[in-house]
């Protein structure tokens, strides 16, 4: 006779929990961070007074370009990423595709200084409105590979992708509104 019957008291297995990554898998996205406001801050050196506002343009402009850079290494394969997690990108192929470019165009712009109030409002507006895609993916339980450093470096959605965008956007509303 099985020693299981139907009125065992004895506790169900637990379900295995689904790993939540470590701090570990954002190494890349930590040194890229690292290296970027080092770079920002050595610019200074060249001029005449340290300046927060010049600072984190040249930051932005750094970053910017640097994130454009990966994600066109695998334009194709950024841009189905993209698709699994950004509300635009989910209904355009195109705004995927285009998006590396944006954020390439944003990021010169920041270093060339050009129009900086246009920039800085196309800023909030994209970054604001990546951090929604994030946000409703982190709210559906999705554990997706976050697509910001194309498919050279796995990171996944997380708090970490919305505090990135969000961060980007508030230095941008700090620049516009001062």
């Amino acid at each position: 006779m099985s020693q299981k019957s139907c009125c065992s008291t004895a506790t169900p297995e637990p379900k295995p929990e689904e790993k939540k990554p470590g701090l570990s898998a954002y190494t890349p996205l930590f040194v890229i961070i690292l290296l970027t406001a080092g770079a920002a801050a050595a610019k200074q050196s060249s001029y005449p007074a340290w300046s927060w506002h010049v600072w984190m343009h040249d930051f932005m402009g750094l970053f910017l370009v640097i994130f454009a850079m990966v994600k066109l290494f695998n334009l194709r394969a950024f841009a189905t990423g993209f698709a699994k997690y950004d509300l635009l990108a989910a209904r355009s192929r195109t705004y995927g595709l285009l998006y590396p470019f944006l954020e390439l165009g944003l990021g010169l712009a920041y270093l060339a200084q050009w129009q900086p109030w246009f920039t800085y409002l196309a800023t909030i507006v994209i970054l604001t409105f990546g951090a929604l895609g994030v946000l409703n993916t982190m709210r559906q339980g999705k554990q997706l590979n976050c697509a910001c450093m194309g498919q050279i470096l796995t990171v996944p959605v997380s708090t970490v992708t919305l505090t990135e965008n969000l961060t980007m956007s508030a230095m941008a509303l700090v620049m516009l509104v001062s």
